[in-house]
């Protein structure tokens, strides 16, 4: 017994019968995972031949409809007598349901009491109000069974539905047989496959032995990896063999991996670009930062010169990177929306000898950076020239006062009104950058409330109207004479807005068409309503903005024609301030305009259109 015991270990832990059980437990896996796949594919199949074979001729709905329209027991009789006659083998029961739930027809002879009373089927009631077929396979202690609810429809109305049911018994016997016969084909493959892996594995195992022999010659040079030793078979003896050659390089190849793996990982996570280069300037790493601001392919980059990966052309040599060590700016995509500005730095890669075997480049995206300095420099020269230009008016008429011009009684009284209009153009101007420093640092929120816009446009119009009125009235002004076309239209447009904010939004812009319109010109506002937003348009008939400035009007201080913004007492904030405010809501704002016919401006602001139910409340 013991002897037994011991041949029997011996079999089972050879490589040959490992690999023989192996072959034909993947064949077995496989033959079952194909057997799934066809038995769930033939079945699906079965079951959608089943119900094309069940499913009614449209003739025959046809009639059913004509008769549920026609309604009366002439009707019942006609419907009885079609599902009666109809000829379908598989199907056992079919009822016609009007719209109303009465069972109207039966097929069925022993059902014919239903006829008149109401369906208690939910499904049926759910096909009649939706109006949508439905198809189900029931598995009960009755047997397996398909019902088909098709809506019967007449027009656009839904006049009743049938009720079809069909017993499954016959596809299910077959789906059995097919099983059964995959079994039986599945036993004699893996018996056909166990035959012939035993001839495949000892084919294998023999030349295993001798290659044994082969790697002890390689031992003291040869790389290998180290082999896991499971038992004392061929391919244990195999891998003593190879763990021999590979002892003698695990530690330096621990070592070195380790730090492959460490580089890999810092270059692979930095946030800066890093590129390096062997001793002649040629790429030999780029980690995926670099390659996403040069805009370039590992392959793309590789083994060129960094002065040409850089894009500097001619005006730089890779030598002449790598021996000035020099720091640089380098820019990507110049003169496009994508353009970036990147500072280079580079670090020679010395061995301990002192021997240079190559550089570093690290890239640092300095793109926000410059862009915040330039528009800060720009910012403090706009506010410094702007502010200088009342101050050193101011400051001439304060001096030909001190000088005894105070004691003219004509010139004194001018001198005294242009130095207080330089000083409330000051203070306009100071407190406009505080409500821009104000929104920039997020401490002004908008105190929103549900308006209807449509009337609180018309209602700023009106103060404009009755400024036209008042000047018409009294000749001795000089005001610009100017007529307002409205197109607002009659719908209730309601949207949450701070009123006070977008006052002041509509009164800058209403106020520039009034400035840069000629005199007696029209000036038509718009309002319409475009899905999920509302558009309010202002247009005038002045001269127009340049197109090359349609860009910058919104911007701080800016101006298209300075002069005679300057000497009409604008600050270049307002539509700064608008454009701020209107984002704040979640809106948008631009312009549109051709030199000598006018411009154009657009305030979009976000409208959720309210049903019924919602207007009601809020009456």
């Amino acid at each position: 017994m013991k002897k037994i015991r011991i041949r029997l270990k011996r079999i089972f832990s050879s490589i040959q019968m490992k690999i023989t059980l192996i072959f034909m437990l993947l064949l077995l896996a496989t033959i079952e995972i194909i057997g799934a796949y066809f038995t769930r594919q033939m079945e699906q199949t079965s079951i959608e031949n089943f119900q094309t074979t069940i499913q009614l001729q449209t003739i025959v709905t046809d009639q059913l409809t004509n008769q549920l329209v026609k309604n009366g027991k002439t009707a019942d009789r006609k419907m009885n007598q079609i599902i009666t006659d109809y000829n379908n083998d598989a199907i056992s029961e079919i009822q016609v349901i009007d719209n109303k739930n009465v069972i109207r027809a039966v097929s069925n002879l022993n059902d014919k009491d239903r006829v008149g009373q109401l369906s208690s089927n939910s499904d049926v009631r759910e096909v009649i109000n939706v109006g949508q077929p439905k198809t189900m396979v029931i598995n009960s202690k009755k047997g397996n069974y398909m019902v088909q609810i098709v809506p019967l429809t007449s027009g656009t109305n839904i006049v009743g539905a049938v009720y079809v049911q069909a017993s499954m018994a016959t596809v299910f016997a077959n789906l059995r047989n097919i099983s059964l016969m995959f079994l039986t084909a599945t036993l004699l493959a893996v018996l056909v496959a166990a035959v012939a892996s035993l001839f495949i594995s000892r084919a294998i195992t023999q030349p295993i032995a001798e290659l044994r022999q082969q790697a002890m010659q390689v031992a003291n040079g040869d790389y290998s990896t180290q082999v896991k030793i499971y038992s004392n078979d061929e391919l244990g003896q195999l891998g003593s063999a190879f763990n021999t050659l590979s002892a003698r390089i695990e530690r330096s190849q621990e070592q070195s991996e380790s730090e492959r793996r460490r580089l890999d990982s810092v270059l692979s996570h930095m946030t800066d670009g890093v590129i390096a280069t062997d001793r002649h300037g040629n790429v030999s790493i780029i980690n995926q930062m670099a390659q996403d601001f040069l805009n370039l392919s590992a392959d793309e980059a590789i083994n060129k010169p960094i002065s040409q990966v850089l894009g500097l052309g001619d005006d730089y040599t890779s030598q002449d990177l790598i021996s000035s060590q020099s720091d640089m700016q380098v820019t990507v995509n110049k003169g496009t929306p994508d353009e970036m500005i990147l500072h280079a730095s580079f670090t020679l890669i010395k061995r301990v000898t002192g021997f240079v075997s190559g550089a570093v480049c690290v890239l640092h995206d300095v793109t926000e950076q410059i862009k915040n300095e330039d528009e800060q420099r720009q910012f403090v020269s706009n506010v410094s020239h702007e502010l200088r230009t009342p101050l050193t008016s101011v400051r001439a008429y304060i001096e030909a006062l001190s000088e005894g011009a105070w004691k003219d009684p004509e010139i004194a009284p001018k001198f005294l009104q242009v130095t207080q209009e330089e000083t409330e153009r000051m203070i306009r101007m100071v407190n406009d950058l505080l409500v821009l420093s104000r929104m920039d640092r997020g401490t002004t929120k908008p105190d929103l409330e549900w308006v209807n816009f449509t009337d609180f446009v018309s209602h700023l119009l009106n103060r404009f109207d009755m400024i036209v009125e008042h000047d018409k009235k009294d000749p001795k002004t000089n005001e610009k004479k100017y007529e307002i076309k409205r197109e607002l239209g009659n719908q209730a447009l309601w949207i949450e807005i701070d009123t006070d904010q977008m006052m002041r939004v509509i009164d800058n812009i209403m106020n520039n068409a009034i400035k840069y319109s000629p005199d007696g010109g029209t000036i038509t506002v718009r309002l319409k309503q475009n899905q999920n937003w509302v558009l309010l348009s202002i247009s005038d008939q002045g001269l127009g903005i340049p197109r090359k400035d349609l860009g910058k009007i919104f911007d701080r201080f800016y101006r298209a024609d300075k002069a005679r913004s300057r000497a009409q007492g604008g600050t270049g904030l307002g539509l700064a301030i608008a454009k701020e405010i209107v984002t704040a809501h979640g809106g948008r704002i631009w312009a549109d305009s051709r030199e000598g016919h006018g411009s154009t401006f657009y305030i979009s602001l976000p409208y959720e259109p309210m049903d019924e139910e919602d207007e009601w409340d809020e009456v």
